[in-house]
């Protein structure tokens, strides 16, 4: 087997050698290991198990946990890169490893370029510890359930699940939707709005992360999962009730998730890798398939008719046009962006999403009734990049919706 070209020319896009590293080893399991498991999972929508065991093994698990932590220490645009690599494979498994190591980037890199209150940085480098020694010692798998159907992901509005402080730790209640990971994860590191006895009044600016444990009493995880595509994610509805969190499980300092969501607003762009290598792995299959070279299919080329080398070449334009977009958004992105930054972010995220299903139709267009059987992975490729624009908090629409408003409007102005 011949080893894949990279999404991202090495030299033409100045990858530095950390990136090289973790996207060459990102690359390598996903063609040789996770490629060959990732039909099973989308035909009997469970959880790519096998694959977690390979990125523990080989080291991946703890790609954001801090170098001085035993992890890789990669950067958000590290990260991102490394991803788009899974998911070129596996999307299914590129998306839930989303939620596992968002939880080390945001208490890792993220909260490290933050300013916060100095106590608050202290008593956080010590209790963030205890999260990262469970990865990188035990393969404890992180889940990251903050969808509850609103805009508290994005800190516009406040959590419904609440989280109250008593002696000790906090009494957690709630209801996460759209729970990636429900029911395979060990911790279920869940936003909740934090309220005490004395003072019950919600406050978004109150919101607490804390990862609790997936064995613990009142934890439960209902409904089916039977979607159309990124079926492997197996993101069922989690259930919190009565469930009691001691205090060491606090991921981040309360309160400093709003701050995080209002500064460093492209960790919502975390979901985007997924898609990105989607956007690729299809554009690969058209190629091969039409120089018959595609396994499991005969030796026929189709390269030599103009309508699919105009369809290859429109494609390759997409491509490169989602690529570079969301490559500048990636790299200059941090806290406290300017407003131009944020704008390029949104227009990024609606451009991956909803270009990878235009790629993916694009391929099976060009490819043919053939392409469209489960014997071959395009299909799933289109069903699995269907479902990008629809995430919160950034779906397609909502990008749509701040562009216009914020390109339109200066800050604070209104229309009388």
């Amino acid at each position: 087997m011949s080893e894949d070209h990279p999404i991202f020319e090495e030299k033409a896009w100045g990858l530095n050698s950390k990136q090289i590293k973790l996207t060459r080893l990102a690359r390598k399991l996903g063609q040789e290991k996770f490629s060959l498991r990732a039909a099973h999972y989308d035909r009997t929508a469970t959880f790519p198990t096998e694959n977690y065991k390979d990125l523990f093994e080989s080291g991946l698990i703890g790609v954001c946990i801090p170098e001085p932590s035993g992890g890789h220490g990669a950067d958000f645009k590290t990260y991102m890169l490394t991803a788009a690599e899974i998911g070129r494979y596996c999307g299914a498994t590129a998306l839930t490893f989303n939620m596992h190591v968002s939880s080390c980037l945001w208490s890792g890199h993220l909260i490290d370029t933050l300013d916060i209150d100095g106590a608050d940085r202290e008593k956080h480098n010590v209790s963030r510890e205890i999260h990262y020694k469970r990865i990188l010692n035990e393969g404890a798998i992180y889940a990251q359930p903050f969808s509850e159907g609103g805009s508290a992901a994005a800190g516009s509005s406040t959590f419904q699940t609440i989280a109250l402080k008593v002696d000790n730790g906090w009494i957690v209640n709630g209801k996460k939707i759209f729970a990636s990971l429900s029911g395979h994860a060990n911790y279920y590191g869940t936003l909740c709005t934090e309220i005490s006895e004395v003072a019950g009044t919600q406050d978004r600016m109150n919101t607490t992360y804390l990862a609790i444990p997936a064995n613990s009493e009142g934890v439960s995880v209902e409904g089916e999962w039977d979607p159309l595509g990124m079926r492997g994610t197996v993101s069922r509805n989690l259930i919190f009730k009565d469930v009691f969190v001691p205090d060491n499980a606090k991921l981040m300092p309360s309160g400093v998730y709003h701050k995080a969501a209002k500064r460093w607003p492209h960790m919502f762009m975390t979901l985007t890798p997924a898609y990105m290598g989607i956007s690729q792995a299809a554009y690969d299959f058209t190629i091969k398939y039409l120089r018959g070279e595609m396994p499991g299919t005969p030796p026929v080329k189709r390269r030599m008719h103009p309508t699919k080398q105009i369809a290859v070449a429109e494609m390759r334009i997409i491509l490169e046009q989602t690529k570079g977009i969301w490559f500048q958004a990636i790299t200059e992105a941090g806290p406290y962006p300017s407003r131009e930054s944020l704008l390029r972010a949104w227009a990024a995220q609606y451009t991956v999403m909803e270009n990878s299903n235009k790629i993916a139709q694009l391929a099976i267009r060009t490819c043919g009734g053939q392409s469209m059987l489960k014997s071959l992975h395009l299909e799933r490729l289109y069903r699995d990049s269907r479902c990008g624009s629809l995430m919160l908090p950034w779906t397609s629409e909502l990008c749509l919706d701040m562009l216009g408003k914020a390109t339109l409007y200066e800050s604070g102005e209104r229309d009388e």
